[in-house]
This record gives structure tokens, C-alpha cells and sequence, in this order.
């Protein structure tokens, strides 16, 4: 069994590279030691990088000690998990997630299918109804301005459900093609 380590310092070369030769896929937590939701969901993912020891690789980062590979990613909060299959990143979330959200990167990415980690029920709701309370402001007030905002608060609450923009969003996705 590969013993994990607590943490990880990478520059910049040594991230390129371990992402790039890697022969399974990576899920990579990037975390601060003073960072408390970081402590809440590292014995989650400590216990699923056991658990999947064998189909993907884990790498916990210590975020202070590697500062080239959060600039290189654009991480600005932490904790940050990023999945990474054949040298590219597949999916990504910011702040503590449930183990069954982080479940489910695991497993989607060492079955070989598409990461996506779904939008919180409480993130939901809230989106959904500030977006509800938007329209009804500016329906009472006329102010298209409003309500149209209100439109497309609401709809960031339901858009990963929405067959219409899956489709959509699906078309404008572009295969990378090696030059």
C-alpha cells in the first residue's frame, strides 16, 4: 500500500511533470495547515486516496510552500481539489466539499468518465432564490434591468441540470488537437 505523505511541496517543473507522466489520474488538494476547512476534509480525502489507492493517484499539496503552481492554476482559496487525467485538468472544486462530492470525483475519474461535481443544495437554493426575489423586484418596480439579472441568478441554480445548455455548452466544446 503507498503510504501517503502529509504533505507536498512542488515548484512549478516538478507539478508540469508529475502531472504530465502520471499513468493514473491525480486528485490533488492543494491546503494550508492553518486552514480550517482544509483539516476538516483531509481525513475524507486521506481515506479515499486509500480507498482508490489503485486507480488514481493522490498528491496533498501544501499551498504556502508551493506558490509558482497556485499562480500557474489561478488557485485563490483554499482548499482547492483538482482532477487531472493524460496530463490535463478534468475538473476542480473550491472549499470544503462532502465526502460524497469528493466520493464521486474519485470514482468518476478512476472509471474513466467525465468529473463534475454538483452544485451544493444549499448554494442551490440560495441562487434559486435570490434570483426569484430579483424577478419580483423588478416586475413591481419595471425595471427589466432587475428582473433580467434576477433571470440569470436564478438560472446559475439550475444550469447543471439543464438539458439545454448541456447541449448547448456541449457543442462550444472543444477537442484539443496536438499540433
Amino acid at each position: 500500500m503507498q503510504i501517503i505523505r502529509s504533505h507536498i511541496s512542488m515548484n512549478l517543473s516538478e507539478f508540469q511533470q508529475k502531472t504530465s507522466s502520471s499513468q493514473k489520474p491525480i486528485v490533488i488538494d492543494f491546503w494550508a495547515p492553518w486552514c480550517a476547512p482544509c483539516r476538516a476534509t483531509k481525513p475524507v480525502l486521506d481515506h479515499l486516496a486509500r480507498e482508490f489507492n489503485e486507480k488514481v493517484e493522490f498528491l496533498p499539496i501544501n499551498a504556502d510552500e508551493s506558490p509558482e503552481v497556485l499562480q500557474l492554476l489561478k488557485i485563490y482559496g483554499i482548499p482547492t481539489v483538482i482532477t487531472y487525467r493524460d496530463g490535463k485538468e478534468v475538473g476542480r472544486v473550491v472549499g470544503a466539499q462532502t465526502e460524497p462530492n469528493f466520493r464521486n470525483m474519485f470514482e468518476t475519474l478512476s472509471s474513466g468518465r467525465e468529473v463534475k461535481v454538483p452544485l451544493p443544495s444549499f448554494d442551490r437554493m440560495l441562487r434559486l432564490g435570490a434570483g426569484v426575489l430579483f424577478i419580483m423586484i423588478g416586475l413591481s418596480t419595471s425595471n427589466w434591468l432587475v428582473g433580467g439579472i434576477g433571470v440569470i441568478i436564478a438560472f446559475m441554480g439550475i444550469y447543471d441540470r439543464c438539458p439545454i445548455w448541456q447541449a448547448i455548452s456541449g457543442f462550444f466544446k472543444r477537442e484539443e488537437k496536438p499540433l
